[in-house]
């Protein structure tokens, strides 16, 4: 009974992934506006507010180290400098870190552009 079941299963999966019935999911959907250019043009929109985010991730670690330094700046007792010390190393990590996640980002935006210039080049109706 428990391999009938699974071969069920198992034929019910193939014939829908096969084109027994349409299933349509929301990524997979194509744009509102069928330009040849579409598809590029969301994906330079996605780059876009991707960097976006990351620029603002970065933006609030640097002003985390920035309180860090401060902090340790203002220590007083070995102790404190030794805390303090350990936030800074913390945050210029992470800071470098997202540094390098903002170069490879705005890399990944130039390319899409590109992409996206390179397709409204061969179609100049769009």
């Amino acid at each position: 009974m428990k391999l009938a079941r699974t071969l069920a299963a198992a034929a019910a999966v193939a014939t829908l992934s096969l084109g027994g019935s349409p299933i349509a999911f929301a990524d997979d959907e194509p744009p509102a506006d069928n330009a040849p250019c579409a598809k590029q043009q969301t994906k330079v929109d996605k780059a876009e507010d991707a960097l976006a985010k990351v620029t603002a991730v970065f933006a609030r670690q640097k002003d985390k180290l920035a309180d860090a330094q401060a902090e340790l700046a203002a220590a007083e007792t070995d102790k404190e400098k030794a805390q303090a010390q350990k936030k800074v190393d913390f945050w210029t990590a992470k800071a470098a870190e997202t540094k390098k996640e903002k170069k490879a980002q705005k890399q990944r935006l130039a390319k899409a552009q590109q992409r996206l210039a390179d397709c409204e080049a061969e179609n100049p109706s769009a």
